[in-house]
């Protein structure tokens, strides 16, 4: 329920300030954290790419999983998603049974240099099909579509892993301790605006703020004996 590490960053997405965050705090704490638990603005290939190469278990949300739970999209079965794909193939199958052969592949950089490799799909003939309004806008040509195999295999992970036993309590302690400390500066502290200006005076003033935080966590944990205790069960929530 501490806070261990904080940090200031420009980047307009959160998905570009999770690496350089998590090798801050490591380098903080000297040692490598083993899960990473965070909400779906973290969730991209890169990252999920960063965490499995570095053997940390990564308890990210990926973005669309709320979406792919409603009815609307599991009966669309138009949406890429939705394609039956026959991995020993590399093939796409429409709901007209006709196969989306791979064409070629295109390449993605993101700021930090990463790149993203995407497969090109084309439907083998999409003449004359009944579907071709709601399954392909365009008016010429097949369908076509894009994928990251990679970033496919990645979100499934993350989505078993989110589910289990684990995964759960895990997510539900992010939404209760770390949405509960920006809770507290806000409402609790009345920290509303930074009164400084520049990045190392505005981090120096959360800083100053971090400990007051740590300092009151420190107190409460002893005057209702928590000490013991480092994550919320399941019923807390």
């Amino acid at each position: 329920e501490y806070i261990t590490g904080l940090g200031l960053f420009p980047n307009p997405a959160d998905t570009m300030t999770l690496i350089p965050f998590l090798k801050r705090v490591q380098n903080g704490c000297g040692r490598k954290i083993q899960s990473v638990t965070a909400d779906a603005g973290y969730a991209s290939e890169e990252n999920y790419t960063y965490l499995e190469e570095n053997g940390q278990e990564a308890y990210i949300k990926p973005t669309d999983y709320e979406v792919r739970k409603t009815k609307r999209f599991k009966e669309n079965i138009y949406r890429v998603e939705n394609l039956l794909y026959d991995e020993e193939k590399d093939t796409f199958t429409c709901p007209n049974e006709k196969r989306l052969f791979c064409v070629g592949e295109s390449y993605e950089k993101t700021e930090s240099g990463y790149v993203t490799t995407k497969k090109n799909y084309v439907c083998e003939n999409c003449e004359g099909c009944s579907h071709r309004e709601k399954c392909y806008k365009a008016k010429d040509g097949a369908r076509q579509i894009s994928v990251s195999q990679t970033m496919r295999r990645l979100k499934r992970e993350a989505t078993e892993r989110i589910n289990t036993e684990r995964g759960i309590i895990l997510r539900q302690n992010r939404s209760i301790q770390v949405e509960g400390a920006f809770g507290v500066l806000k409402e609790d502290f009345g920290f509303r605006r930074f009164l400084t200006r520049g990045k190392v005076k505005t981090e120096t003033q959360f800083f100053i703020l971090a400990i007051a935080f740590n300092v009151q966590k420190l107190w409460n944990r002893e005057k209702f004996e928590r000490f013991n205790m480092f994550l919320f069960n399941e019923k807390a929530s």
